[in-house]
């Protein structure tokens, strides 16, 4: 029997209370790396890739409901560690004329100590055919565990794993924008592939143009940058050039939320499945063009065409 790849993902799964009216809530669970997580899951063959996700939780009730949820849906769980003096991050959204507000609890979260257990880190890399993380993976955790997130990551690409990262720019998540810049330039260089999206990028770093973007990626040592952009033209940028990709359908969205993430899932699931990258950038945003047009960051894998 063929050994099945890994397909890791590392970040922060969160405890998500979406508001029903009034004062019913729904529970769910989130998180930008957990739903690429699930997309990866939905689009790649059961049979050739297992999906696992890397982080920390607690050991409450909700904490082990997150675990489960995890694993009933095919994520794998064995690198995730328990702490008994933490709990899951939390989150509650609330919708008020038509828009969607978010409210955190996370400063405590098990998942800032993620990178804490280097061992566990390392084995978790060093079973990865693909590591898959964020900014905000990167963001939630101190300088010092950065630094050390970032360390094996470097080792992983040596040994010829494939590190994927998603530059999701959230300002509020750091220390300030000096910070936030200077670590997602680190992250990017020991990443093969970045994939960053337009708008938050012309903000933080001034980009003028998708091909700006992508030039700077590209100039960090990235060998593959797509540049996302709401829906629109994207960019990619390899050895072979640069090359927009203009034949996207427009859509009027019903959520965006897990937009990007979802892109993302399905660009990794077709490309580690054969397709060329224009061939993978179309699928990704074919599961993105899905998700969007329902509430909720998490569609039901079997629903996906």
């Amino acid at each position: 029997m063929v050994k099945k790849k890994l397909f890791l993902s590392a970040g922060e799964c969160m405890i998500e209370m979406s508001s029903l009216g009034g004062s019913e809530f729904h529970l769910g669970f989130a998180g930008d790396t957990l739903n690429t997580a699930w997309y990866a899951r939905a689009c790649l063959p059961v049979q050739d890739w297992d999906v696992s996700y890397f982080t920390r939780i607690g050991t409450d009730s909700f904490s082990a409901k997150m675990r489960d949820f995890l694993n009933r849906n095919g994520i794998g769980t064995d690198y995730i560690e328990e702490d008994a003096q933490r709990q899951a991050g939390l989150y509650l959204i609330e919708v008020e004329n038509g828009e969607r507000h978010f409210t955190y609890w996370r400063n405590q979260s098990a998942a800032r100590l993620l990178a804490v257990n280097q061992p566990l880190l390392a084995k978790a890399f060093s079973d990865a055919d693909i590591i898959y993380f964020s900014a905000i993976t990167l963001a939630i955790l101190c300088p010092e565990q950065r630094a050390v997130f970032i360390s094996h990551l470097r080792d992983a690409a040596r040994s010829g794993k494939t590190v994927v990262f998603d530059t999701n720019i959230r300002p509020r998540l750091w220390e300030n924008h000096d910070i936030l810049r200077e670590t997602i330039m680190q992250a990017a260089a020991v990443a093969q592939i970045v994939l960053p999206s337009f708008d938050d990028e012309a903000a933080m770093f001034g980009d003028r143009s998708l091909e700006d973007c992508a030039a700077r990626y590209r100039a960090a040592g990235a060998q593959v940058v797509v540049v996302k952009n709401g829906g629109g033209t994207m960019l990619i940028a390899d050895d072979s050039g640069m090359r927009q990709i203009t034949d996207i359908e427009p859509l009027i969205p019903v959520d965006t939320t897990g937009a990007g993430d979802s892109f993302n899932g399905g660009f990794l699931a077709a490309l580690l499945s054969g397709k060329d990258i224009e061939g993978a950038v179309k699928a990704g945003h074919a599961v993105a063009s899905q998700v969007v047009m329902q509430r909720g960051a998490l569609m039901p894998m079997g629903q996906l065409v």
